[in-house]
């Protein structure tokens, strides 16, 4: 599992006083950030071998500004060419939103998926969820 604490400013904020659900998708693709060097460890863009297919986000309770959130990421599934990446975001005991993303392993030359290599997998695995 990777963990990322997010400190939510004035302007992550709606009418409402929550965290504006806009931010959610945001705050998940900066804690994804700790997957990349998996792919590319130099995070070389020249080298860059993944895309994001789908994004899935549930909105389960209400998050506050001026309170730390931490987003914790895990591998749900890993397939021959893409994977599912599980993310949470968590102020305190309560669990704001659950997010889903489906990640492509790519040759950007080619313009197709490819098959996620052995060595990669590993390195996956390490950080899959425990169901």
């Amino acid at each position: 599992m990777f963990s990322k604490m997010i400190e939510p400013g004035f302007y992550d904020t709606d009418a409402l006083g929550h965290i504006n659900n806009t931010r959610l998708p945001v705050w998940f693709e900066l804690a994804r950030n700790d997957l990349f060097p998996l792919f590319t460890p130099d995070m070389d863009p020249k080298k860059w071998n993944l895309i994001l297919a789908r994004l899935e986000v549930d909105f389960i309770g209400e998050l506050f500004f001026n309170q730390p959130v931490e987003v914790k990421t895990w591998i749900e599934r890993i397939g021959n060419s893409s994977f599912v990446v599980l993310q949470e975001a968590w102020q305190g005991e309560t669990l704001g939103a659950r997010g889903r993303v489906t990640m492509v392993y790519y040759d950007w030359t080619q313009k197709t998926s490819v098959r996620i290599t052995d060595d990669i997998r590993e390195r996956l695995q390490l950080h899959m969820a425990i169901a």
